[in-house]
C-alpha cells in the first residue's frame, strides 16, 4: 500500500473549514524559528530527518508556521498583476510551501509508525486546519482563474510534455476540489470537508486504540497448543508488557483473518480470536460503525455538489477505471469461477473436519486451520518445516535487495550513522549500477505499540529535478518480532509484502522527474499498485528463491523437493484470497456508490446486502476488511478505490508473464522496465508508459493464471 501524508491531509480531503487559514495563530518568536529543527531543512544527506533532535512538541508549531507561510506564497500567485505564465503560476506552486511540506511528512509518518498520545491530540488539532487550508487553495478563484488559463492554451505555449501533463494535472486537482462551484456550493463543500477530515482523523484514533483494547488474553499455556516454543514466549512477553503477568496475549492484526488461526488447535479459541476481529468497532467507546455510517452519507452529499451521482462516480472519474460499471464488470467476469473455485475450497476443508474427527460445520475460524491441513496433505507440504529458511534478515538481503539488483542494478549499503525514530527501524543508502548515490531508504518492519495496523511504503522527501531533492522513502509493516536473542522468521505472505513494499519504495527511489507533483508514487490509485504488485512474483522466482531461501543455521539451500512443494502450493486457497479481497472491495464500491439522498445505514446489514447482491455472501469467507475496521476505505486514500489492488494487479500479471518472454530475471528487460514505467512518475499517462514497456494494453490471461483460477 502506498501511503500518502500531504495529500492525505490535504488533497484526498480537499476540504476546509469555514474560517481562513491566514487567520491561524502561528509562532512569530524569531526563537522559535532556531530552536525548532523543522523549521529549516535537515542538514543531513538529502534532508533526511535528524530524528534525534525532533520532539513532539515541535510538531504544531511547525505545521501551524508552515501553514501560514504556504497561504501567503498562494495569495501571492493568485493575485499576482502579471499575465499568468508556466513559470509564475504552476512552477511557483510547485516550489511553495517548503516548511509545510517537510514539517507535514515527519510528523504524519511518524503519526502512523510511532504515535503516542501528544502527538494523536496534535493530529485532532491539526486535521480541519489543513483541510482548511486546502480548500482556501483549491476553491481560490483568482488562483484557479490563472491555472484555467493556461490550461486552455497549454498546446500553443511550447511546452514540453511533462510540463503541459503538470498543468493538466492540476486544472483537474482543482476542478475536482470545486474551484468552477458557486461561492454558495464552495461554503457547502468546506463544510463537509471539515467534518471528513474530523471523522477520518478519530477514525484513525479509535482503530489504533481498538487494536489494543481487542487483544485476546489466555490465561493457561495450554489452549496455545500449535505455536511453537517461541511464538509463546512472545506472547508471553506481550502479555507482561501489558500488565497480564503470568498469562498470554494475542494481538489482533487490522484484517478479519489472523494468522495465528492457522496454528491453534483449541477452536473455542479460534473463534474468540475471530470474534475479537471480525466485530471490533462495532460498539463500545471506540465503535466506528457510526463514521463509517456517516462518511458515506457525507461523501455522497460532496459528490453531488461537484456533479456527480456517487462518490465512486467522483473518485473513478480521473483513474484508469473511469466509472463504477467497469468494476462491478471487472468483479462480476470472475465472480462465477471465483465462487466455484471458493466452494471446493471449502468441500475439501469440510472433508478434511470429518476426517479428523470434527463433528462441526466449516466456520470462519476454522478456514485457516483446516485448509493447513488440506495443503499439507495435498502437496505434503509442512508450514513449519518452511518456517527455518525464512529467516528475516536473510529474505531482504538476499531476496529483496538481490531481486532489485538483478533486475536494476542497484544496491542498498546500510548507514547506521543516519538517525532513526526507534530502535528497529533501519537505515539504508540506495546506489545505481555506476556507483551514484540514489535515494536514502529506512526499512520499519516489526509490530510495536504506537504503530497502526497494516503495511505501506511513504515519502519523507520526495524526488524532484526542479526542486534538486533525491528521494528518502520509507516501508512499514507489521511482522510479529521474535524475543531476543532469537531470529524473527516470516510467513511466506510477509515475504511477498516486503517485495511489494519495496515495490513501491523503488517506484519512489526511482522517479526521474522534474516536478514533485508528477514525482514518484503520485499516479492514479489504481495503477500505483502496479508495480508493487509486479514485484511480488519475484519471490517465487526459483532463482531467487534459491539464492534467500537457505537455513537460518546451516545455510543450506532449501531442498528442491521442499522449493518444488511450496511453488505448487501457492495456487492453493487462492478462492478464499480472492473472494475475500473481492468481498471488501465490493462492499467499498457499495458504501461509495450510495447516492446523496440516502438515509445512514446499518452497517451490518449493509454489508450483508452487498455480499448478497453480488453473489459472495458466503459465511465462512468473511470480507478481508469488514467495514468498522476498513482503514483503506474510511480514514485512508483508497476510497471507493480498494479495487485498485485487481485492476493494477491485470497490468503486474500481464507484465510479470511478458518479462518471462523476455529471459526473466536479468538487467536488460529490468532496466526496460525501470526506465518506461519506475522513472516517469505521472509525468506520462499510465496507459501510455504501460504500452511503452508492453507494447500493447493488458489482458485478464495472466491474471487468472496467476491465481490459479483458469
Amino acid at each position: 500500500m502506498r501511503q500518502t501524508l500531504l495529500a492525505a491531509s490535504i488533497a484526498a480531503t480537499i476540504a476546509l473549514t469555514g474560517c481562513s487559514i491566514h487567520e491561524t495563530q502561528a509562532p512569530s518568536a524569531a526563537a522559535v524559528q532556531t530552536q525548532n529543527p523543522l523549521m529549516q531543512p535537515s542538514a543531513l544527506q538529502y534532508q533526511a530527518p535528524d530524528f534525534n533532535i525532533i520532539k513532539d512538541e515541535h510538531f504544531k508549531p511547525a505545521l501551524e508556521q508552515g501553514i501560514k507561510e504556504h497561504y501567503q506564497q498562494v495569495l501571492a500567485i493568485a493575485n499576482n498583476s502579471e499575465a499568468p505564465t508556466f513559470e509564475n503560476t504552476i512552477v511557483a506552486l510547485e516550489t511553495s510551501g517548503e516548511l509545510l511540506n517537510r514539517a507535514s511528512k515527519v510528523f504524519y509518518n511518524l503519526a502512523g509508525t510511532d504515535s503516542n498520545p501528544t502527538m494523536r491530540k496534535i493530529q485532532g488539532e491539526m486535521a480541519p486546519k489543513m483541510a482548511a487550508h486546502s480548500d482556501n487553495i483549491h476553491l481560490n478563484a483568482p488562483l484557479f482563474a490563472r491555472i484555467d488559463s493556461l490550461y486552455q492554451q497549454r498546446s500553443t505555449l511550447g511546452l514540453t510534455n511533462e510540463e503541459v501533463r503538470l498543468i493538466e494535472v492540476y486544472h483537474q486537482r482543482f476542478v475536482m476540489a470545486g474551484a468552477k462551484l458557486t461561492d454558495e456550493q464552495k461554503a457547502q463543500i468546506r463544510v463537509l470537508n471539515e467534518e471528513q477530515s474530523t471523522l477520518t482523523n478519530e477514525f484513525s484514533q479509535r482503530l489504533m486504540r481498538l487494536t489494543k483494547e481487542i487483544a485476546v488474553v489466555v490465561d493457561d499455556v495450554d489452549q496455545l497448543a500449535g505455536l511453537s516454543d517461541s511464538e509463546i514466549r512472545a506472547a508471553k512477553a506481550d502479555a507482561a508488557a501489558q500488565g497480564h503477568e503470568g498469562k498470554y496475549l494475542l494481538s489482533i492484526t487490522n484484517t478479519t483473518r489472523q494468522p495465528v488461526l492457522a496454528k491453534l488447535e483449541n477452536r473455542e479459541l479460534r473463534q474468540r480470536v475471530w470474534q475479537a476481529s471480525s466485530t471490533r468497532g462495532m460498539q463500545g467507546e471506540n465503535e466506528t460503525a457510526s463514521l463509517v455510517a456517516r462518511l458515506a452519507q457525507l461523501r455522497a452529499e460532496r459528490a453531488a455538489l461537484l456533479g456527480y451521482k456517487s462518490w465512486a462516480d467522483y473518485r473513478l472519474a480521473p483513474q484508469m477505471a473511469k466509472n463504477p460499471e467497469a468494476v462491478y464488470k471487472m468483479f462480476g467476469s470472475m465472480v462465477p469461477a471465483v465462487v466455484a473455485n471458493t466452494q471446493k475450497e471449502a468441500d475439501d476443508i469440510q472433508a478434511m473436519i470429518n476426517k479428523t474427527g470434527g463433528d462441526f460445520t466449516l466456520a470462519p475460524w476454522d478456514w485457516a486451520f483446516y485448509a493447513e491441513k488440506v495443503r499439507q496433505e495435498k502437496f505434503n507440504l509442512d508450514e513449519s518445516s518452511i518456517k527455518p529458511y525464512f529467516e528475516f534478515n536473510r529474505v531482504l538481503t538476499d531476496g529483496v535487495f538481490f531481486t532489485l539488483e538483478s533486475l536494476y542494478g542497484v544496491t542498498f549499503k546500510p548507514r547506521p550513522d543516519l538517525p532513526v525514530y526507534h530502535e528497529d527501524v533501519k537505515a539504508y543508502e540506495m546506489f545505481d549500477t555506476d556507483g551514484t548515490s540514489m535515494a536514502i531508504f529506512y526499512g520499519d518492519y516489526f509490530a510495536r505499540e504506537g504503530k497502526r495496523g497494516g503495511a505501506w511504503m511513504s515519502s519523507f522527501v520526495a524526488q524532484s529535478k526542479l526542486l534538486n531533492n533525491k528521494p528518502v522513502v520509507v516501508n512499514v509493516m507489521n511482522i510479529k518480532k521474535a524475543p531476543e536473542g532469537e531470529p524473527t522468521f516470516v510467513s511466506y505472505d510477509e515475504v511477498t509484502t516486503m517485495f511489494h513494499e519495496l515495490g513501491h519504495g523503488t517506484h519512489g527511489m526511482f522517479s526521474k522527474v522534474t516536478y514533485p507533483s508528477l514525482s514518484g508514487t503520485a499516479v492514479s490509485r489504481d495503477f500505483v499498485e502496479f508495480p508493487s504488485t509486479f514485484e511480488e512474483d519475484w519471490a517465487a522466482h526459483p532463482k531467487v528463491l534459491a539464492n534467500y531461501a537457505k537455513h537460518y543455521e546451516t545455510g543450506e539451500v532449501i531442498p528442491d523437493e521442499l522449493l518444488q512443494k511450496l511453488l505448487k502450493s501457492r495456487s492453493f486457497n487462492q478462492g478464499f484470497d480472492t473472494l475475500e479481497y473481492m468481498a471488501a472491495a465490493l462492499v467499498d464500491l457499495e458504501w461509495h456508490s450510495l447516492p446523496a439522498d440516502a438515509p445512514l445505514q446499518d452497517v451490518a446489514n449493509f454489508e450483508a446486502n452487498a455480499l448478497e447482491k453480488h453473489g459472495i455472501n458466503i459465511a465462512a469467507v468473511p470480507p478481508r476488511y469488514k467495514s468498522t475496521y476498513f482503514a483503506h476505505a474510511f480514514p485512508g486514500g483508497y476510497s471507493a478505490s480498494y479495487y485498485a489492488y485487481m485492476w493494477s494487479e491485470i497490468l503486474a500479471a500481464d507484465a510479470f508473464a511478458y518479462v518471462q518472454t523476455q529471459g526473466g530475471l536479468n538487467r536488460d528487460i529490468g532496466m526496460k522496465y525501470r526506465k518506461t514505467i519506475r522513472e516517469v512518475g505521472n509525468s506520462v499517462p499510465p496507459m501510455e508508459a504501460y504500452k511503452a514497456f508492453r507494447g500493447q494494453a493488458p489482458t485478464t490471461e495472466a491474471l487468472l493464471k496467476r491465481r490459479g483460477l483458469n
